[in-house]
């Protein structure tokens, strides 16, 4: 420091934490330690720094002492740092010279002797000191916002966020890569613990997608390269060829009447059969036709085209390709929905061996009018009712054999509905259900529960099913009995039941090519491929990558009040910096010291946000350097870490600021072994 340097005046505000910090370190002591640190000009603690008179504290000590930084000692700066730092801008000292020394969450709380845990958090409040006096004042970067946003999918979750962004006043494109909205909601038939239609509830709001003025729908599409930062997004669209112009098809069914391609219903999960040239189903939005190119007979070279003769509005195209659409947002919703495991992993219990074992997606479609036996639930084997049905809960969840060791939340009340709904339609049916335990968390979910157990004589059993195997041992595919062998754990018999037919409740997984999208938006996900949010209590809805929010069965399973409630709060967070018109984003980026800068290129490769490119040295022609781009940059350090040279380095975080706090923490005879060494 320069003798005409102002001396630092820094104010060190400890936390109580109620008894989180307190029980394991001693708080007088370390306040004390604080007085007569050199540049330290006030110290100071508080049972709950972050409430309204600990944040007085520190705002009257930065007027009244002339502080000219601050240092927080309290939990992980992830939780109150923004908070602490909005305080320490009204006492007008720039909030990125308060630092937050975590002596909670990396002290008190894996520590259990009081004399150790209070000698190191002395050492780490010391080595914030140590950075804050050598912090600059930094200046938020201020950056415009496109007033639009994207919604990347579109079940009930992509649905409810577009038309809460929409209905507030801003255009919204609506990304969904199947050829109608609605997603696995559209397969329901009822839903618990109402019983209400499915469709009768999620049509009108499919409805008030495909009309509403400020949503662009965008189906059978897919997003494919994203760049961009928060508030300027530019992202490239794949909208595929569907073969038939939305505009011009009135839905006449001729094409479908004379199409000869036969194959299985996805929207029927392969239960039933659809045509070449089809409607998903008949509430799709948007309400058109679409040729299955997989399914047609041929199109290069063309072997049918009995579709197209028939047409007499001319909407059938065999030459449409594909189109690619660059489209600029300020924010982005990820609501990809789920998945179900696939029965590979589930051999044991005859899924996809024998046609009478099927999942909880499936029942749905033999319960739904809309279905492929018209809402009458018959065995896909042979068509006949079926008297006694097995329902198997947990058929991988919460199951690390199978990688789902989570729970799918939805599993226990949608397996409630289905055996309620079966004695409703098959009133001498006998409904069994195997379970480990019941959870029904949800409101009025105990009760469907328990009125399913004691009003409809469904018999549930507590065990798990070893066994699901045909009567005959012969591996015959269709009409026999299946053979469930389980276990009563409360009453320690083992139970054999001949049904006709059995009903797996699946695990919810994520969406396929969720990690593929992941890769693109610069997010993360969890070890199971759920997208991570940024803070599992504090922010559920953000990402990491500002600007990019989750909506649904992306972040969890989820069921339908919660999946509708996330994705309003996603819409809400995704419009205010619509609203803003600007965001402010941490000036904390990556800074290029252009003379120690050999242009080598180590660090572009190693940037995830893309922030970092090598160009020409304007100064020296013939000289490459890096050059990071502050609006695309989240100030990861990666960048600095493998900077052979040094010339890169984090704001907020310089090299001589970590070697003062490296310092900070040697002890006198670890700083002379390191000389010794050199």
């Amino acid at each position: 420091m320069s003798p005409s340097e102002p001396k630092p005046a820094i104010g060190v505000f400890i936390c109580h934490c109620g008894k989180n910090i307190a029980t394991t370190i001693d708080v007088e002591e370390l306040t004390q330690n604080m007085v007569g640190i050199e540049g330290v000009a006030f110290a100071e603690n508080n049972k709950y720094m972050c409430s309204e008179p600990g944040q007085k504290l520190i705002h009257d000590a930065i007027r009244d002492k002339g502080l000219t930084g601050v240092v927080i000692a309290a939990c992980s700066p992830r939780l109150h740092e923004i908070t602490f730092r909005k305080t320490v801008a009204t006492a007008d000292l720039n909030p990125f010279l308060c630092e937050v020394a975590n002596i909670r969450e990396q002290c008190s709380w894996v520590h259990k002797d009081k004399e150790k845990a209070t000698k190191k958090a002395i050492k780490i409040v010391k080595s914030s000191v140590e950075k804050v006096k050598l912090s600059d004042p930094l200046t938020p970067i201020s950056v415009p916002v496109t007033k639009k946003c994207m919604v990347i999918g579109a079940g009930i979750s992509g649905i409810q966020a577009a038309l809460d962004i929409a209905d507030a006043g801003f255009k919204v494109v609506l990304i969904e890569k199947n050829s109608s909205i609605g997603g696995h909601m559209a397969q329901l038939s009822e839903t618990f613990p109402t019983l209400d239609c499915s469709q009768c509830i999620l049509t009108p709001k499919m409805m008030e997608v495909g009309n509403h003025p400020n949503i662009k729908l965008l189906t059978n599409s897919e997003v494919v390269e994203v760049d961009g930062y928060v508030g300027n997004f530019n992202i490239k669209v794949k909208k595929k060829q569907r073969y038939v112009d939305i505009d011009k098809c009135t839905g006449c069914n001729e094409c479908t009447n004379v199409c000869p391609a036969v194959v299985p219903s996805e929207f029927n999960e392969g239960l039933g059969l659809r045509k070449a040239i089809y409607v998903p189903f008949p509430q799709a939005v948007p309400q058109a036709y679409i040729l299955d190119d997989q399914a047609c007979l041929g199109l290069l070279p063309l072997a049918c085209s009995k579709c197209m003769d028939v047409c007499e509005p001319g909407a059938i195209d065999l030459d449409q390709h594909p189109e690619y659409l660059d489209i600029e947002v300020g924010t982005i919703i990820v609501a990809t929905g789920y998945d179900l495991i696939p029965k590979e992993n589930i051999g044991e219990y005859g899924y996809g061996k024998y046609k009478d074992v099927v999942n909880g997606l499936q029942f749905e479609r033999l319960l739904s009018a809309s279905g492929p036996t018209a809402g009458e639930i018959r065995r896909p084997s042979d068509g006949k009712i079926p008297q006694e049905i097995v329902f198997v809960q947990c058929v991988g969840s919460r199951d690390p054999e199978h990688g789902m060791p989570y729970c799918s939340k939805i599993c226990c009340m949608y397996t409630a509905k289905h055996a309620k709904l079966y004695k409703h339609a098959v009133h001498d049916g006998q409904p069994y259900v195997f379970y480990i335990d019941i959870r029904s968390d949800g409101k009025g979910y105990e009760e469907f529960v328990q009125q399913a157990i004691v009003e409809e004589d469904i018999i549930y059993l507590r065990g798990k099913v070893s066994r699901i195997f045909q009567e005959d041992g012969k591996g015959k595919e269709d009409g026999g009995k299946l053979i469930v062998w389980g276990v009563d754990t409360l009453t320690g018999k083992k139970i054999e039941i001949a049904a006709d037919m059995v009903v797996l409740t699946m695990p919810i997984i994520p969406s396929e090519g969720i990690k593929d999208l992941a890769k693109k938006l610069k997010i993360s996900t969890d070890a199971f491929g759920f997208i991570t949010e940024a803070h599992p209590k504090l922010r559920p809805i953000d990402t990491a990558t500002r600007g990019i929010f989750l909506a649904g069965c992306s972040q969890a399973p989820k069921d339908i009040p919660d999946t509708v409630a996330q994705a309003s709060g996603a819409a809400a967070k995704a419009v205010i910096p619509l609203l803003q018109g600007k965001i402010e984003l941490d000036p904390q980026t990556s800074t290029v010291n252009e003379d120690g800068c050999s242009g080598c290129g180590m660090c572009e490769p190693l940037c995830e946000y893309g922030a970092i490119d090598i160009i020409e040295d304007p100064s020296h022609p013939k000289k490459k350097i890096a050059k990071v781009n502050d609006a695309l940059c989240e100030g990861c350090g990666s960048c600095a870490v493998a900077c052979p040279s040094g010339a890169l380095e984090q704001k907020g975080f310089k090299s001589d600021q970590l070697y003062a706090m490296i310092d900070e923490y040697l002890t006198e005879e670890d700083k002379t072994c390191l000389k010794t060494k050199k």
